[in-house]
């Protein structure tokens, strides 16, 4: 792939994104950094639409490969991961979950226009319109509202704010939709994703909860993370 083919495609990525992209958040990555270098993320996104609209399968392999042509000291290309899990592109990675790409070390740009729904989701206040951009379903279990819930087929499903930071106010940012049964199981307990995945712990006293092996098991990463320090004592010294 010679300079000029690596243009022209990033620039039909340039208008796919500003024609149907932009608007759910989704990041393009610039071209060159401030040195004039091809920026590696820019880079992994032109090999994996080169021939777009007709996706097809990237080997990491070559992947990798082509990033060597221009970082020489690459050793492994995780750039597709973050692309996906980071700025919102639809790329597929390889695993026994996926159903579009089944080996491990395999990619392929999906082609999600013209009606993507990114995991990037726009900062917007507008409680109907964060519902619409996750398809009006709970963003845990996917249930639909107005109809019967995924998981409690008896219960027709209404979507609630949830914050996704419980430390923050619950404002533009830091919601999404997640159904009567799902938002009153979760309590504020945790802090979630865009994605409706939890990603830490908000409420501590959700530990009473653990069965004793798991606390135990949380008690010995603590022990060993504060050296054993009795806790009244280090909020005290802090």
């Amino acid at each position: 792939m010679n300079y000029n083919e690596i243009k022209q495609i990033y620039f039909q990525i340039c208008e796919y994104h500003k024609k149907y992209l932009k608007k759910y958040g989704v990041k393009l990555p610039k071209l060159k950094d401030a040195d004039g270098k091809y920026t590696r993320n820019a880079l992994v996104l032109v090999y994996l639409a080169r021939f777009y609209p007709n996706t097809v399968l990237i080997i990491k392999q070559d992947l990798t490969a082509f990033i060597r042509k221009f970082y020489p000291e690459t050793n492994d290309v995780q750039q597709a991961r973050h692309l996906e899990a980071q700025s919102g592109w639809f790329i597929s990675a390889g695993g026994r979950d996926n159903v579009h790409v089944k080996k491990s070390g395999e990619y392929r740009l999906e082609r999600p226009y013209p009606n993507f729904k990114g995991h990037r989701i726009e900062t917007t206040g507008n409680w109907e319109d964060i519902k619409q951009q996750y398809g009006n379903r709970c963003a845990t279990c996917g249930s639909e509202e107005n109809k019967k819930n995924i998981h409690y087929p008896n219960t027709i499903t209404k979507l609630q704010k949830l914050h996704i930071d419980p430390f923050k106010p619950l404002t533009s940012g830091n919601i999404i939709p997640q159904c009567q049964k799902c938002n009153r199981a979760h309590r504020d307990f945790w802090v979630f994703d865009e994605r409706g995945r939890t990603r830490s712990i908000a409420k501590p006293s959700i530990i009473k909860k653990c069965n004793e092996k798991v606390k135990r098991s949380i008690y010995k990463i603590l022990y060993n993370e504060f050296k054993g320090q009795n806790p009244n004592e280090r909020q005290i010294c802090e």
